[in-house]
């Protein structure tokens, strides 16, 4: 996740783009998990993978680590994302 190479949707516009995060399983390497950030349609925007982000965002309760998590993933929605 290279952040100062990317431009990224505003939160409020990720907001409306975003349905739904899930956590599944990385097809490319085995117990690998990635959180798969999909739209209103169904399809896939972009994924994140799961240990990195937890080591960005750090440790703290599953509650605060769950809000968290899907903060700075509506914080780094890039902005080829919206031609999906």
């Amino acid at each position: 996740m290279v952040e100062d190479q990317e431009h990224y949707l505003s939160f409020q516009e990720a907001s409306q783009l975003v349905a739904a995060i899930q956590e599944e399983e990385n097809v490319h390497q085995q117990n690998r998990r990635i959180l798969t950030v999909y739209n209103h349609d169904e399809r896939e925007l972009c994924w994140f993978d799961f240990e990195e982000l937890i080591q960005t965002i750090g440790p703290g309760p599953k509650e605060e680590q769950q809000a968290a998590v899907q903060n700075y993933i509506l914080h780094h929605i890039p902005v080829w994302a919206v031609e999906i």
